[in-house]
């Protein structure tokens, strides 16, 4: 599996999200305390928004992102208002660029933690569900990148829920198909640079840990003696396979097949569940 952090709010140094927190996202790639696996090295990526330009920046690599020099340099030098991060664990494809998340297609980004249980037995179904003019812009070949095109097709664009809920829909259908008994285990992030939807879901109802920050300001009137809370703006947001740290009253568990909204107008948790 995989780890990985969402954050939107004022524009923010990307090293003051990866490095600085005491549990950061470089830490949880050697030692995540939440996920299937402890080490989390098979390639990383970042991907952020910058003003006035049509689509994100997508970096990715292939080795571990404790040790890459190239994105502790980026790192102490890119600022932006919406970032996503991710550290891999490979679930069985291949260690490449094509297969590091974030993935990217026009202004959209997505990542996500889980897996397609049985997909290499699915893969060839759910590719024929992919509508014709986005095949092409398939890279790799995780189910990770499958569930991002699905969803394009069913509507990502306009209506990002319902396209996540018909494509968990169709993946849990095809599974079943092919006997596979809890095909979907996932929490996504995906957003079109001004507002991030999370979505924490498997079939099991087991999935795997999600949280949110609190806000900012309780967060400031809880502990005024916190430097590192100084340096935040009030309407910063993140979303996180797990905390970032052990500041109490700070993050709050994504609950069970739900799913959340972070946007100008006021965030949102809403229930979520495949059609």
């Amino acid at each position: 599996m995989c780890r990985w952090l969402a954050y939107s709010g004022s524009p923010i140094l990307l090293e003051n999200l990866l490095y600085r927190p005491v549990h950061s996202l470089i830490d949880q790639s050697l030692h995540a305390r939440m996920g299937v696996e402890t080490t989390n090295g098979d390639g990383f990526g970042v991907g952020w928004y910058m003003p006035d330009k049509d689509s994100p920046a997508v970096v990715r690599d292939i080795g571990p992102a404790w040790s890459d020099r190239n994105l502790r340099e980026i790192a102490g030098h890119v600022v932006s208002p919406l970032f996503f991060a991710h550290i891999r664990a490979s679930t069985g494809t291949a260690v490449q660029q094509t297969n590091c998340h974030p993935f990217r297609y026009g202004r959209w980004m997505w990542m996500h933690n889980g897996a397609i249980d049985g997909f290499p037995l699915l893969r060839r179904d759910l590719a024929v569900a992919v509508r014709p003019d986005l095949f092409p812009y398939l890279e790799g070949s995780t189910d990770s990148e499958m569930m991002f095109y699905l969803a394009l097709t069913f509507g990502l664009e306009e209506d990002p829920r319902g396209a996540v809920a018909r494509m968990a829909g169709l993946v849990e259908r095809t599974g079943h198909e092919h006997g596979v008994e809890h095909p979907v285990q996932m929490t996504v992030a995906v957003t079109d640079g001004v507002r991030l939807w999370s979505f924490r879901y498997s079939t099991q109802r087991t999935s795997r840990s999600l949280f949110y920050s609190t806000r900012v300001d309780t967060l400031k009137s809880l502990h005024p003696d916190v430097a590192f809370l100084r340096d935040i703006a009030d309407d910063a947001r993140l979303i996180v396979s797990e905390p970032l740290g052990d500041l109490p009253g700070a993050w709050n568990e994504v609950p069970e097949s739900s799913y959340g909204v972070v946007q100008p107008e006021g965030d949102e948790m809403h229930t979520f569940a495949p059609e």
